[in-house]
């Protein structure tokens, strides 16, 4: 005769219960990390640059390299400041906030879905300003961040793996939806950067042309 069945816990972040949703649940947390610690790099740096460019006009922002990307050309405007302070700040305060929670689930622990909405909302946040901001910089201002365009590169992939992650947790009504994007997860965010990329090459080519 066999003993009686005993019940044994699941550790998180096992196949069985993951700790973090997604189709890439080892992924997610070092995505976070990453993502936010750069973004809060570029943001921190782009603050500092800002702050230099204020008490003496005539600096020269370090990522001000040619007629094209240049920072300094960008700093300037309105569209740099659209809520009366540098931009900036706001990608300080999020990606904070991005890096944190990333380093809380790398340290094992599992965050309420509401924690996640309310990341995506974030994140969505970001994802919007981010590419109004690109719109500007490409037909407005005629002139590209270099240090902008890092926090263009890591709020995109961020804001669609959170959105997984929010889908892979939200219940059996969207589970289709959920399956069909995570089998192709990098499709959409690669095509995403190709359309930008794109844009950039189309709108600066005659800059770019000149270059060969």
């Amino acid at each position: 005769m066999t003993g009686p069945a005993t019940s044994r816990a699941v550790p998180a972040g096992t196949a069985d219960s993951p700790a973090v949703p997604g189709p890439v649940p080892r992924t997610l947390p070092w995505l976070l990390t990453l993502g936010g610690a750069i973004g809060l790099l570029a943001a921190f740096t782009l603050t500092v640059e800002r702050f230099e460019l204020l008490v003496d006009p005539s600096y020269t922002p370090s990522c001000s390299i040619n007629p094209v990307l240049s920072c300094g050309s960008v700093m300037t405007t309105e569209q740099a400041a659209l809520f009366g302070f540098p931009n900036p700040l706001l990608g300080i305060a999020g990606f904070a906030v991005v890096l944190t929670s990333g380093v809380v689930l790398l340290a094992g622990a599992r965050l309420p879905l509401w924690y996640w909405g309310g990341l995506l909302a974030g994140a969505g946040a970001g994802t919007v300003f981010v590419h109004w901001l690109i719109f500007q910089s490409l037909y407005r201002i005629g002139a590209l961040c270099p240090y902008c365009m890092v926090v263009w590169a890591v709020t995109i992939p961020i804001f669609a793996y959170v959105a997984l992650a929010v889908l892979d947790r939200a219940g059996a009504a969207v589970r289709p939806l959920y399956a069909g994007l995570a089998r192709y997860h990098a499709v959409p965010v690669v095509l995403w950067f190709v359309v930008i990329i794109g844009l950039a090459l189309q709108r600066f080519w005659t800059y770019w042309s000149s270059l060969l």
